[in-house]
């Protein structure tokens, strides 16, 4: 065994590194993203019981789930958008291992969404952050703790008005530089998608997934606890299911950070 491996499993062990469950739970309540018509729209959860220690099965319980890939917390493949679709290794059953897993380098903007739910990480916070922490190192997961997590039931967790959904996320110059000179694995958020929630508006519309998606990068959405980690030295592990063509799937985001 490797001295990182044995010094891993020990601190693992001991307490000196903790485990933080970075996803919602699953259920017929999650909430999913609304599309306005024409376009098609991704069901709800639905749990079906296959038996449960009865007359269809005495001594086992199992149930059949209906969902969409991108439903809970989730993960974005590459050929999620259009921007992806022609790129090797875009799909969730190619993509190389290696690259679920990476440094997390959260960015705190909760006290800025709680006055203003719209709110952009322009290139001038992200800045500010790396005067502090550091630049961004490439193969990084960029994580935007904004405390939406918190919000209680499927309208407050949606946000959407009359002119569409209000929700934060990060501004077009920000993603490119994330995308391009960062080269980060991708970026996580605690809302229902990567983008804000006007973000159709924007040029070029839905950014972050036309430019991450676009780079080869990855998204993760509906994340929760990103206030339990630190802005840097926590380990993600974002594994999505091994779907074959698949576009992303829910996924179990787990973060490995010191104690």
């Amino acid at each position: 065994m490797s001295d990182a491996l044995a010094s891993l499993i020990g601190a693992l062990a001991t307490g000196g590194v903790r485990i933080v469950d970075l996803t919602q739970p699953l259920e017929e309540s999650t909430p999913v993203i609304d599309l306005p018509p024409p376009f098609a729209a991704s069901p709800g959860v639905s749990i079906e019981q296959i038996s449960r220690y009865d007359d269809g099965g005495p001594a086992w319980y199992w149930n059949v789930l209906r969902f969409g890939e991108h439903t809970g917390t989730h993960f974005d493949a590459p050929v999620h958008w259009v921007t992806g679709k022609d790129l090797p290794d875009n799909t969730t059953d190619t993509i190389p291992v290696e690259r679920f897993v990476g440094p997390a380098c959260v960015i705190d903007v909760r006290e800025q969404v709680a006055a203003d739910p719209d709110f952009l990480l322009t290139i001038d916070a992200l800045d500010a952050w790396e005067q502090k922490h550091g630049v961004i190192p490439a193969r990084s997961w960029v994580l935007l703790c904004t405390g939406w997590s918190e919000r209680d039931g499927r309208e407050a967790f949606l946000n959407i008005g009359e002119d569409g959904p209000h929700s934060p996320g990060f501004h077009v110059d920000t993603v490119r530089r994330l995308a391009g000179d960062r080269d980060v694995l991708g970026v996580g958020v605690e809302t229902v998608g990567t983008d804000a929630g006007q973000a159709g508006g924007f040029d070029p519309p839905f950014p972050t997934h036309t430019l991450m998606q676009g780079s080869g990068k990855f998204g993760l959405a509906s994340l929760c606890n990103l206030d339990q980690l630190p802005p840097t030295g926590a380990l993600v592990v974002a594994a999505p299911l091994k779907v074959v063509g698949g576009s992303g799937s829910p996924l179990r985001v787990l973060a490995l950070a010191p104690a």
